[in-house]
């Protein structure tokens, strides 16, 4: 979804920003050429997509996608936060001691603030 933000501070014009398919975007991040990277959990990614839903680049996980964040040097590693995720229906929905930060090179920085 998308919104404008008013001078008042109010938002408006709510939009679908993109039709992301089977996409299940969990965190987000957004880079200076106005796409946003998302990590998706069930799917075991990182997709960066462009307004309209077009994908630019997907980075293949091992395991659940929870979070992600443009940073280091110059903006352009995309570090993820992961797990190995067994479902909304186990008790234990997040595998012990599976969790990992991984990162990886990218070529468009980071925008704005977490």
């Amino acid at each position: 979804m998308a919104f404008d933000i008013d001078a008042d501070g109010a938002l408006s014009r709510r939009r679908i920003w993109a039709h992301l398919g089977d996409g299940v975007p969990d965190g987000i991040c957004a880079d200076e050429q106005d796409a946003v990277w998302y990590a998706d959990v069930p799917n075991q990614r990182c997709v960066r997509v462009a307004e309209g839903g077009m994908v630019l680049q997907t980075v293949e996980l091992d395991r659940g996608g929870f979070a992600c964040m443009l940073g280091g040097p110059g903006r352009t590693t995309l570090f993820i936060v992961a797990a190995a995720w067994k479902g909304m229906t186990d008790s234990e929905m997040v595998a012990a001691g599976s969790g990992q930060v991984l990162a990886a090179d990218v070529d468009v920085p980071g925008a704005g603030w977490p």
